[in-house]
């Protein structure tokens, strides 16, 4: 594939970072709209709660939770695992092994006569998403410019949107025919296609330039980075940013990247920057992002009373608004920075949060009450993903070190799914016992997001990989990394120190 520059980024963006990620989203919540189905629950007994009552249909409740958390459980193995072979295999390679898993999967869910069978399905299916995601945002963040990483990588959250938005409404659609079996075969069988795309298409783009490096493959990751800034390998500034990874690497300690060393602070500041990650990650679930778009079928349905078919139209119209919001993030990423799009997306969707548990907590019957939560739903999914449906999976490629990208990245991403698989198990049972309650939950956790990413998580906006290296290093406290990151850059393409050690000027890679 001769393509090269704006060209290449944007292959790589459609035919590997689409299809990975609306398999995410579709996946993900391709389940919740089928809990209801006739069908569906003759086929699957154990989780019929529609014909249960009492004793029977809190226990099924908890089964069905279970059963819809496989794909989670399979998601964070899935995500663990690129953390001791992600950087053995490369970027490539253990995308192609995911979208394979999730052909795997997608195959034995849609032909499922038994329980038994669709668990296992949904858990090979989650093993591959896990990876994609985990994968796929580092190979980006690695191969993106630095002045349109942020817009690159956001994108992973419209993604996922179309995905939800893009089941939600094929669910509807079969929803509407007569042939009871297609109502679910069909919408679990539609992203097979989208696995293949991807599998096709995989190594087509070139690897990643820094793990070309880190692997010693100099040669190789000049041509690869050419590639992607559509230049020569002896342009300056391909010279100039392959030294300054193999420098970053050099005082890193490239040959001592352990997977322990994330667990130590030391002049690197690892500890820190992983915790920034991990806690990230937990709050993406926290928040209540999961909740809104997997369930928003059943919430509609059993939490506010509302007809099936209506439930499902308001579904499909709220994560298509989602989707459509999803922009908003596109466009400020790069302008106004993570840390304020964090702080923005948490204000928004702890008020919404309060604004739903007021609203739920009127009786079913009351017709103002149900208006007044299906809007604080859609304008909740305003709000999500401005800071929290793709800029959660940059920052994390971000702060975290060359050596250990794809390590730091698999755990944090497997904590994602960790909380992902809370929510997926509490949800069925919460609606049904606590109702309203149920959200006080994220609206605390959405609460404490503006004075967390205040006080501890600096800006990484505008800065190269290998600078925000320099900054976590050089910091004396998190305080003063903080600081230091909020302050205007003082231009050039590599840190001052870089220059200096490869005898050159900033005017040299001008």
């Amino acid at each position: 594939m001769g393509l090269q520059g704006g060209s290449l980024r944007m292959a790589q963006l459609l035919l590997v970072v689409l299809p990975a990620f609306v398999l995410f989203g579709y996946n993900q919540s391709g389940v919740g709209g089928l809990l209801s189905l006739r069908d569906w629950n003759d086929h699957f007994p154990e989780i019929d709660t529609i014909d249960a009552t009492g004793a029977e249909k809190s226990h099924k409740s908890t089964v069905q939770g279970a059963v819809v958390s496989t794909f989670t459980i399979g998601a964070l193995f899935g995500a663990l695992s690129c953390s001791w072979v992600g950087d053995i295999l490369g970027r490539r390679k253990a995308t192609f092994v995911a979208a394979i898993l999730t052909l795997i999967g997608e195959i034995l869910q849609c032909t499922s006569f038994h329980i038994a069978q669709f668990i296992v399905g949904r858990f090979i299916l989650g093993w591959g998403v896990g990876m994609l995601s985990t994968t796929v945002p580092v190979w980006q963040s690695e191969c993106a410019s630095t002045a349109n990483r942020g817009k690159h990588v956001v994108l992973d959250g419209c993604f996922i949107s179309l995905g939800y938005l893009l089941e939600a409404w094929i669910n509807l659609g079969f929803f509407e025919q007569d042939n009871l079996p297609l109502q679910w075969r069909l919408p679990l069988a539609i992203p097979c296609v989208i696995s293949l795309v991807l599998i096709a298409a995989v190594f087509l783009i070139p690897e990643s330039p820094r793990w070309l490096v880190n692997k010693s493959r100099v040669r190789e990751a000049k041509e690869s980075l050419a590639r992607f800034k559509g230049m020569s390998t002896e342009d300056p500034e391909v010279v100039a940013e392959i030294g300054g990874i193999e420098l970053a690497l050099e005082d890193t300690g490239k040959g001592a990247a352990k997977l322990s060393d994330i667990f130590t602070n030391g002049k690197e500041r690892l500890l820190y920057r992983f915790s920034l990650c991990l806690f990230l990650q937990f709050l993406q679930q926290m928040c209540g992002s999961n909740l809104i778009s997997t369930y928003s079928t059943i919430i509609f349905e059993q939490g506010l009373g509302m007809k099936a078919e209506m439930s499902r139209i308001l579904s499909g119209g709220a994560l298509t608004w989602k989707f459509l919001s999803c922009f908003v993030a596109f466009f400020t990423i790069d302008r106004f920075g993570r840390r304020k799009l964090f702080m923005f997306s948490g204000g928004g969707m702890a008020s919404c949060m309060l604004a739903l548990a007021v609203a739920s907590s009127y009786p079913k019957s009351n017709q103002s009450a149900q208006i007044a939560s299906a809007f604080f739903v859609f304008l909740f999914n305003f709000f999500i993903p401005i800071g929290f449906l793709g800029a959660n999976f940059l920052y994390c490629t971000e702060v975290a070190p060359t050596r250990l990208r794809v390590a730091m990245s698999g755990i944090s991403t497997a904590n994602h799914w960790l909380w992902n698989f809370v929510v997926n198990m509490a949800t069925p049972v919460a609606i049904e016992t606590i109702g309203w309650k149920y959200y006080l939950v994220f609206l605390c956790v959405s609460a404490i997001i503006i004075p967390i990413v205040w006080f501890s998580y600096p800006e990484t906006m505008g800065r190269s990989l290998e600078e925000l290296e320099t900054m976590f290093s050089e910091g004396k406290s998190i305080t003063g990394i903080v600081r230091e990151s909020r302050r205007p850059l003082q231009g050039g393409l590599l840190p001052e120190r870089y220059q200096e050690k490869l005898g050159k000027t900033e005017d040299e890679y001008a």
